[in-house]
């Protein structure tokens, strides 16, 4: 099938695995860049407005890039970048988020990165085996809820949409093996949280999803969509 995107190009700002397969799940072509900022010197007290912060700031750090190089001139045709991250929320406020989730369904903002939170401070990536042991074993029969969200630049017209979105995530019991082997291996030391729900050790221990997957895994479908077509049509 030829790619969705024939008359414009699409650049991830995103070195996620699973963000690639997601776009490109969606039909799309495109190109890698990524941004080298110091990620832990953005603060923010509410995980919507670190998200979003976080994602612009890998969105200017890359057009300053493209800008040094003299790339944005010869541009062709239109260009989208999407900038995109990726975090989490624990049981213990699951009450109060859950309220939330369906009191701001709708909320839509468009910079792909996601937060975790866990009661009520922001999780970074794990900095230690006892670190993300502890973080794993939290979510243990217990719920998480998924922040996300995305950013897509016209590189063009310099116009961008933005939003987010959440979702939750139920969890089965995580046996003492599964944590040991997740930590073994260490992917989950590059991921905000410490969780790759998509892992084929993780994946079988999900017992329900309350919103889409997609947007768990770091790139919602639905909102990515609509912003790509905001973001060509202004």
């Amino acid at each position: 099938m030829p790619p969705k995107n024939q008359n414009f190009e699409i650049i991830l700002g995103s070195s996620s695995m699973a963000r690639r397969e997601i776009l490109a799940e969606m039909g799309y072509e495109f190109t890698i860049m990524t941004a080298d900022i110091d990620e832990k010197s953005i603060r923010k007290e509410k995980p919507e407005d670190l998200v979003v912060t976080l994602a612009e700031a890998k969105a200017d750090a890359i057009i300053s890039r493209l800008k040094s190089n003299d790339q944005l001139e010869d541009m062709p045709r239109p260009t989208l970048l999407i900038t995109a991250d990726t975090r989490l929320l624990h049981s213990d406020v699951f009450f109060v988020i859950r309220n939330r989730i369906f009191e701001v369904k709708s909320y839509l903002h468009l910079i792909d990165i996601e937060v975790v939170v866990y009661e009520g401070s922001i999780r970074e990536k794990p900095s230690s085996k006892e670190e993300a042991r502890q973080f794993i074993r939290d979510y243990s029969g217990g719920v998480a809820s998924v922040v996300g969200s995305v950013l897509v630049t016209n590189l063009v017209t310099g116009t961008k949409k933005g939003g987010w979105e959440r979702a939750e995530v139920y969890f089965l019991d995580i046996p003492d093996e599964v944590i040991d082997s997740l930590i073994e291996e260490g992917i989950i030391f590059n991921v905000a949280g410490g969780l790759m729900l998509e892992h084929p050790l993780t994946l079988p221990l999900v017992d329900t999803v309350v919103g889409s997957f997609d947007c768990v895994m770091g790139l919602s479908k639905s909102l990515t969509e609509s912003l790509i077509t905001a973001a060509l049509d202004s």
